[in-house]
């Protein structure tokens, strides 16, 4: 048996206890919502999903730790468990139905980084759903069911014919980047704004190429980096820093990532 299944078969459980309390809440007209400290939108959904998820891992793994984007970090130890109970909340409030509850574990390595060795990312509203494990591979499945499909990544070599997303503008001129951002967007062959979650694993699943976000938290990032990697492809902060501690995410194939790196590199 891989090192990581019965971990993974617990975060698809808590995934699929989330997405039934996030789904029965998704475009309720009483959905309370308010506003973090960040200026960030927070849903009764975010609590109530991030809730559900801690309760079953204290329950099934009590001596590991837990970090949530709604309550923070309980615990300690070499295990810790990462949630973003929705990733896209200000899709979640408008109705958007791009948005994903982010399960991941990481395993503190020997020279101290945490670094992820499950993921499971489930968008319930677009009836996907993507998940990893360290040497285990990546697969996604539908609301449907079947069989779970393998994910690998495309073999686009060259810029020109290669599909790039990313979530937005702001954020690039802050870092000195967006000269490199614009450069890379003309170079490409198709780009698109899709924002959060989704691009990265469109990556997994070979569908698009290249991905690259200035601004992101560790919980929105170490579910999906194992998705991505265990699909083929290379998961790195936007200076080329392997994991997912960089604030900063540059997804890709592979075979575009140094190319990507090297234009969005600062500018003075």
């Amino acid at each position: 048996m891989p090192e990581y299944d019965d971990d993974l078969r617990l975060a698809l459980e808590l995934a699929d206890a989330a997405d039934a309390a996030t789904m029965q809440r998704f475009r309720a007209l009483d959905l309370l919502v308010e506003t973090k400290p960040d200026m960030t939108p927070v849903s009764e959904a975010d609590r109530a999903a991030e809730e559900i998820v801690r309760a079953g891992i204290e329950a099934a793994r009590p001596a590991d730790a837990i970090l949530g984007e709604e309550y923070g970090l309980k615990g300690s130890g070499p295990r810790r468990w990462v949630v973003d109970p929705i990733d896209g909340t200000k899709n979640y409030v408008r109705g958007v139905p791009v948005w994903a509850t982010l399960i991941s574990l990481m395993e503190e390595g020997s020279d101290g980084v945490f670094r992820p060795v499950v993921g499971v990312v489930s968008a319930p509203a677009l009836g996907r759903r993507w998940w990893a494990a360290q040497g285990g591979g990546a697969y996604a499945g539908g609301a449907l069911g079947g069989a779970p499909v393998p994910l690998g990544v495309s073999k686009v070599a060259a810029l020109g014919d290669a599909s790039f997303a990313y979530s937005s503008l702001s954020g690039w001129e802050e870092q000195g980047r967006l000269g490199g951002f614009l450069d890379l967007t003309r170079q490409c062959w198709r780009t698109r704004g899709y924002g959060d979650f989704w691009p990265y694993m469109m990556v997994a699943e070979g569908s698009l190429d290249l991905c690259a976000e200035p601004e992101l938290n560790l919980w929105d990032m170490a579910a999906i980096a194992v998705v991505v990697q265990e699909a083929g492809g290379r998961f790195t902060d936007l200076d080329g820093v392997e994991g997912v501690h960089g604030g900063n995410a540059a997804a890709s194939n592979g075979l575009l990532h140094e190319e990507m790196l090297g234009l969005l590199r600062p500018r003075a």
